[in-house]
């Protein structure tokens, strides 16, 4: 299934967001909602709300006083994470649950305030972020909910940051206009990559990009390395029980500022042993995480010529998100492909002119190669070269792969 993580902002308007997604056949499931349930009477989570912040916080009837709590909690950062601790576990235990009987092709919406301030984003396939400027939201808040207007700052300032949640956005709507507004651009999010998304992950499909060189490779993107940063996070949170992963790069054209790339995220998995990938539970972690094995891609081209394909080899495997193409290459650390990959990114990113020379040869082919595929191919001989070059800046700088 596809994991959907809202947040947003108190009064934002997430919970519009997560509704509309309702309405459109996804399953949501509100933390807010969840967190008042596990916190009724008799539930093991009250009692210990109870241990820590004392009567006070607790109604005559034995029910949580939830004006004492916020009283208490939001203006002390140590208090606030103190309940946090209590009421987390009991929180994500009960979603998981929720969450497990969704079917295998549906949409799972995960309506969550604190997606981002408990890093809980890295195990969404998508994070979603509902914006609105905070004296809106403000205002919202005290005339559409009946709260004090000291009582929203506080909690608005316990909360992350625009920018912290931007971040970790690989969608931001903003709620800036009419209510109709936002639905439309949900309506839009849905039909055009959740849909689509869930479709790829259901019959374990990447998603592809057109076949036209030349509509494939794009100018620089502002928000190549943000997009890398996310899938980086994504992967090495999904391969972290695993045990199998030494790090996870971005590399490619697009983790070198100002080069022309293909608009696809390359990320490289360094492992200690290749034959680890094929293990079951590393397989299915990095098929939970949205992304297909590609059986005829396993190898590299060695370089120099007549170097040991042996230790050229790999496993590639492709993202299923329609909106951010992403390849993934899973090597052995250590190995002659690894190393090239990061040093190759290394190079072009401290030698300008070496840079720009392999802009030039890729607008040089581009006039030459209509398909995508033989473009790709087309570019080897200049990598034979560029191998050379690579290596002897390592030799002269001392470079060594991080």
């Amino acid at each position: 299934m596809l994991r959907i993580g809202v947040t947003g902002g108190i009064g934002s308007g997430k919970s519009t967001v997560s509704r509309r997604l309702g309405e459109l056949g996804a399953h949501v499931v509100d933390a807010d909602a969840v967190a008042r349930e596990v916190v009724e009477p008799g539930e093991p989570t009250l009692g210990r709300i109870r241990e820590r912040f004392g009567d006070t916080v607790i109604r005559q009837d034995g029910s949580l006083d939830r004006a004492a709590l916020a009283a208490v909690v939001f203006p002390d950062p140590q208090a606030l994470a103190a309940l946090d601790a209590i009421t987390g576990p009991a929180i994500a235990e009960r979603v998981a649950q929720r969450r497990a009987t969704v079917p295998r092709d549906g949409v799972s919406v995960y309506d969550m305030p604190l997606l981002v301030e408990r890093s809980l984003w890295v195990h969404e396939h998508l994070a979603v972020v509902v914006e609105t400027d905070v004296e809106t939201r403000v205002r919202r808040l005290v005339e559409q909910r009946g709260l004090g207007e000291d009582d929203v700052r506080h909690r608005i300032a316990a909360q992350a940051t625009d920018e912290q949640r931007r971040a970790a956005a690989d969608v931001v709507l903003d709620n800036a206009g009419t209510p109709n507004d936002l639905v439309r651009a949900v309506d839009a999010l849905w039909h055009d990559r959740l849909q689509p998304y869930a479709a790829n992950l259901a019959r374990g499909a990447r998603s592809r990009r057109p076949d036209r060189a030349s509509d494939c490779v794009v100018e620089p993107r502002a928000d190549w390395e943000a997009r890398a940063e996310r899938v980086v996070a994504r992967l090495a949170a999904a391969l972290a029980a695993t045990g199998v992963v030494t790090e996870v790069s971005h590399i490619g054209s697009t983790s070198v500022p100002g080069l022309l790339a293909k608009d696809v995220i390359d990320v490289q998995v360094g492992v200690r042993a290749l034959a680890d990938v094929d293990r079951p539970d590393v397989r299915a972690a990095l098929v939970d995480a949205g992304y297909v094995f590609s059986h005829g891609n396993h190898s590299d081209t060695p370089h120099p010529q007549g170097a040991p394909a042996s230790d050229w080899v790999k496993r590639f495997l492709g993202g299923c998100d329609p909106g951010n193409h992403v390849h993934v290459h899973v090597r052995e650390h250590g190995s002659a492909g690894w190393r090239f990959a990061l040093l190759f990114r290394d190079w072009l990113r401290h030698e300008p002119a070496e840079r720009d020379a392999y802009a030039a040869e890729k607008r040089r082919l581009l006039a030459q190669h209509d398909s995508s595929a033989d473009y790709v191919v087309a570019k080897e001989p200049w990598f034979e070269g560029a191998w050379q070059r690579a290596n002897a800046w390592a030799e002269r700088t001392g470079w060594q792969p991080r």
